[in-house]
């Protein structure tokens, strides 16, 4: 693995069309969760939000994870 490949993994980030497949909701409706309470346009979260957010969370995690062993192990192939 290279430095790009690496920090490509690293940068990643759970995005709006993601969180709104694994809610089953539309890509609006994730967005318009995000405005300000306040806002005429807001609308509450999806009622599943949490565990939805704490399963992309722990995919992400996992992914990290998995990186972080393949990097370890190919310093320790390198000495």
């Amino acid at each position: 693995m290279d430095f790009k490949t690496a920090t490509d993994i690293l940068s990643r980030r759970v995005t709006a069309d993601e969180i709104a497949a694994a809610a089953g909701v539309s890509i609006s409706s994730v967005a318009r969760a995000r405005l300000d309470p306040a806002s005429s346009a807001y609308r509450s979260p999806p009622a599943n939000w949490e565990t939805v957010l704490a399963q992309l969370a722990r995919e992400r995690s996992e992914e990290f994870g998995e990186l972080a062993e393949q990097l370890e192990q190919q310093k320790k192939a390198s000495r």
